[in-house]
């Protein structure tokens, strides 16, 4: 469990995080969402450790962030950024294989169970038949399945996305909420996503975390969070929603021109 109590979080003098209180549970899919500006990636940055906080606590399994060495942190989460740009063009294995960095021994050799875990998760996100194509080959969402083979194959308790379906057409946004749950249900990670797209993350995501201004709005299911009244105070707009009769959630009805 992680856990984050009154956390506060600046770039020089502006602060960008103020009192975030927020537990994020193994084995559940949250979705961060929020207007641009608001602090979601500074979050996630201060929860790996990039950004240290100006005041207030991280607990990961009981013990403060800073108690961990970056080897122990890489092997407890995984960070799938919006986007990689790699110095050279890599095989789609070579990059998943990234991933084991945080395993390798003293002599800094891969060992067999490294090839084997890769192998495994190339199988469990279908990306056999790219296994030997370069990364510069692919198409969008397939980079990103990549991204988050890498992750799963650094074998860790939480996988942070960083506004993963921003740059993806809308069939690859919804293959990529489809494997992250299934990622959830196949290996019990704790899943952070940074999204946009309000209509995905309740059709999709166990919990919407709604951050505005550098505080945290509201917390909660989907049922609890895509109310008017709060997305009218995250937004600034008024915006209604129904329930989306294929999910059974509630999703926003977006205005046009009459």
């Amino acid at each position: 469990m992680i856990e984050i109590e009154k956390l506060c979080c600046a770039y020089e003098d502006e602060l960008v995080l103020k009192d975030v209180d927020l537990i994020l549970p193994e084995n559940e899919f949250t979705v961060l969402a929020g207007p641009n500006g608001a602090g979601k990636s500074t979050l996630i940055y201060a929860l790996l450790g990039f950004l240290k906080p100006r005041k207030g606590k991280v607990r990961i399994f009981g013990r403060p962030l800073y108690s961990y060495k970056r080897i122990e942190l890489a092997r407890l989460i995984a960070f799938v950024p919006q986007e990689s740009i790699f110095q050279f063009d890599y095989p789609v294995r070579d990059i998943v294989l990234m991933g084991r960095y945080p395993y390798l021994g003293l002599t800094q050799n891969w060992m067999a169970e490294d090839y084997e875990a890769v192998d495994k998760v190339l199988q469990q996100l279908s990306l056999q038949d790219l296994a030997h194509r370069f990364y510069s080959q692919l198409s969008g969402g397939e980079k990103q399945r990549v991204l988050i083979a890498r992750a799963l194959a650094q074998d860790t308790h939480y996988i942070f996305l960083d506004e993963t379906l921003s740059q993806l057409d809308i069939n690859h946004q919804i293959d990529i909420m489809i494997l992250l749950r299934k990622i959830l249900a196949e290996n019990k990670k704790g899943i952070l996503l940074i999204s946009h797209n309000l209509n995905l993350s309740a059709n999709f995501a166990d919990r919407m975390v709604f951050l505005s201004r550098g505080r945290i709005l509201g917390s909660g299911t989907p049922e609890d969070m895509m109310k008017p009244e709060l997305l009218k105070e995250l937004f600034g707009i008024e915006l209604l929603t129904m329930l989306n009769p294929l999910s059974g959630k509630p999703n926003i009805l977006y205005p046009g021109m009459k």
